[in-house]
């Protein structure tokens, strides 16, 4: 069951049935009329979800990963840094995605290459939530770049039910990716040197 927020704590939480949910048409037609303007939300699952503010190890993270993967892929794939990702009835943007080379001024991507999340404070929701949705949009690479342990998580082989395989790789270990298996990254490379 799926629990909405009540200003008052002595009321019973809204039950799942009784929420409204989005159509991913519908919130396509409220980003473009900039019914969002200045916020960072995803659609996730029908629900518009507010996203976290980036710290500079997560961005730092990010500008890591675009600058060795634009350099090894070249224009063999586009890489799209947080854009909007078309998965069933959501729309998740995701920190980076591998995409295949294509026109994307009329429609957002709904296949990828590859999926990452840089995760520090949504580590949990990363590695479940957002695992399972890009599971079922049958994204067949999902890596978390987990800040918290240190280390790159690597999902594969997307089920309804999730992904079967999971891959943890530390410092000191590169991690290929699936459709571009001549691309490595090294874990050191994308982790903040420690402290």
């Amino acid at each position: 069951m799926v629990a909405a927020p009540q200003p008052d704590g002595d009321r019973d939480a809204v039950p799942a049935a009784r929420l409204r949910r989005f159509t991913g048409e519908e919130y396509d037609k409220l980003v473009a009329l900039g019914y969002f303007a200045g916020e960072k939300v995803e659609l996730l699952r029908g629900l518009i979800v507010t996203m976290s503010p980036s710290e500079p190890p997560h961005a730092w993270a990010i500008q890591r990963l675009i600058r060795l993967l634009v350099s090894a892929l070249g224009d063999r794939a586009d890489i799209r840094p947080q854009s909007t990702f078309k998965a069933l009835h959501s729309r998740p943007e995701p920190d980076l995605a591998i995409v295949p080379v294509a026109d994307y001024s009329r429609a957002h991507p709904s296949s990828a290459h590859l999926i990452i999340e840089i995760s520090e404070s949504s580590l949990r929701y990363d590695q479940h939530d957002k695992a399972a949705l890009y599971a079922e949009a049958s994204v067949r690479d999902y890596w978390i770049v987990n800040l918290v342990d240190g280390c790159i998580e690597v999902r594969r082989e997307p089920t309804p039910q999730g992904y079967r395989t999971t891959t943890t790789y530390r410092r000191g270990e590169r991690a290929a990716l699936l459709d571009f298996p001549d691309v490595t990254i090294a874990v050191d490379d994308v982790l903040p040197p420690p402290r």
